[in-house]
């Protein structure tokens, strides 16, 4: 395919701690910068307003909280107040170029951010957007100087790129679904939905059961939104590494024994079924401890009620860096992951690919992900989820039967695999 320059927004890449969304963003990035595209990121930091600083201003910025107090001063409040009395027509505000040179030093970023070809930023693009949104239902304009020809956005925002192909990405309809497991606005969510749809030309997403999923309630033309699925990235260092590195680095930071814990990672929310893993689990009174490695997000006490205090069987983690994650996944006896609702499931096929056998939900997209090569029970039967527990921690030949099957699986959404499809979706949306 030819080279394309492609625009990929820095909505959830900015935040401090990286979500599921940020990792699919640095993915795709990567994955189409490898290819020979060129890749614009599209952030809403701001970086001042002297040229020579931008860069270190952003880099300054990237990660950190946002206070909002910056953003919606009297400029854009003023500005907010203006456009509230003239409905008939579109905000529209500007992207500054933030130059990429040698003189701040960038390292560190490499694990939370694609090695963008080129930056641009909107100082509050996002908050500003979404209150224009609120009130006039309309998307925000947003314009640049030699804008890409196809503009990403990897999560539903009420942003158009002027003069590029505007593709949104849908991960899944959570808020829709599970209206009882998020805290989110569920008209404003479906609001979105349907701006995307009149505003984009092209929709995205990331498994067949999510792409079926809008059709459905959304209404979209089945050839408006194109299923890529997704694909997970190891660091180089970790590739390299042989597995008796992997479970010495893991019992030397974490003092636990390769092979000897079971492994949970994610958000801890209502959809990745905590509180009933935690009593399936505890029920059984294995000696094998659970280790549980995620922050706490919305609704999150319920999941924890049944954690007991000073308890050696349950270890709580709240964050790690990616390397010391996948080192503590690759040594784990096996990965539980009965979560009741996935788009697409990103911790499936990381255990996967690097051989660790898997527990996970028999629901929305897991079993597309899983295939044969993982351990699926009903996420809503504690009795389900407690028997394919003992049988992980029993059967020492399911176990390799997984750790053999998974990378197979896991083969069929590596980057090569990933590529073609979403170049595919780029040349039929700028068709």
């Amino acid at each position: 395919m030819q080279r394309l320059d492609i625009g990929i927004d820095g909505y959830n890449l900015a935040m401090p701690r990286g979500t599921g969304i940020a990792t699919y963003g640095h993915t795709l990035g990567h994955v189409l910068q490898e290819a020979g595209h060129s890749i614009t990121g599209v952030f809403g930091l701001h970086v001042g307003h002297d040229p020579a600083l931008r860069e270190t201003m952003f880099f300054d910025r990237v990660g950190q909280e946002a206070t909002g107090k910056r953003i919606f001063g009297g400029k854009w409040q003023r500005r907010l107040r203006s456009w509230h009395a003239t409905i008939d027509r579109r905000l529209e505000v500007d992207a500054v170029e933030v130059p990429l040179t040698h003189r701040v030093d960038k390292q560190v970023f490499t694990e939370r951010l694609p090695a963008f070809d080129r930056i641009v930023s909107s100082p509050g693009l996002f908050p500003l957007a979404m209150r224009y949104f609120n009130a006039h239902r309309r998307f925000l304009t947003l314009r640049m100087e030699r804008p890409p020809s196809i503009m990403h956005w990897t999560y539903p925002v009420p942003v158009r790129l002027e003069g590029a192909c505007n593709i949104y990405t849908v991960h899944d309809l959570v808020p829709l679904r599970l209206p009882y497991t998020t805290l989110s606005d569920k008209p404003q969510f479906a609001r979105l939905l349907r701006g995307c749809v009149s505003e984009g030309d092209h929709l995205c997403t990331v498994s067949e059961f999510s792409r079926a999923d809008i059709i459905d309630q959304c209404g979209v033309a089945p050839d408006f939104i194109t299923n890529t699925y997704q694909t997970a990235l190891l660091p180089a260092e970790i590739e390299a590494e042989t597995w008796e590195e992997s479970a010495r680095q893991v019992e030397g930071l974490f003092g636990l024994r390769a092979r000897g814990y079971f492994l949970f990672f994610g958000a801890v929310e209502p959809k990745k079924n905590i509180g009933r893993l935690l009593e399936a689990f505890l029920g059984l009174g294995l000696e094998t401890p659970l280790v549980l490695v995620g922050g706490r997000a919305w609704l999150s006490e319920g999941e924890l009620s049944l954690l007991p205090a000073n308890d050696p069987r349950i270890i709580r983690l709240d964050y790690l860096g990616r390397k010391a994650l996948l080192r503590l996944t690759r040594a784990a006896r096996a990965v539980l992951f009965p979560s009741i609702f996935e788009g697409f499931g990103l911790p499936v096929l990381e255990a996967m690919q690097i051989g660790t056998p898997v527990l996970t939900g028999n629901g929305s997209s897991l079993p597309e992900v899983a295939g044969e090569a993982a351990l699926l029970v009903d996420p809503y039967s504690t009795a389900a989820i407690a028997h394919g527990i003992a049988r992980l921690d029993a059967d020492e030949g399911l176990r390799a039967a997984l750790s053999e099957a998974g990378p197979l699986q896991a083969a069929r959404f590596s980057p090569q695999a990933y590529l073609p499809r979403l170049e595919k979706m780029y040349a039929a949306a700028l068709a």
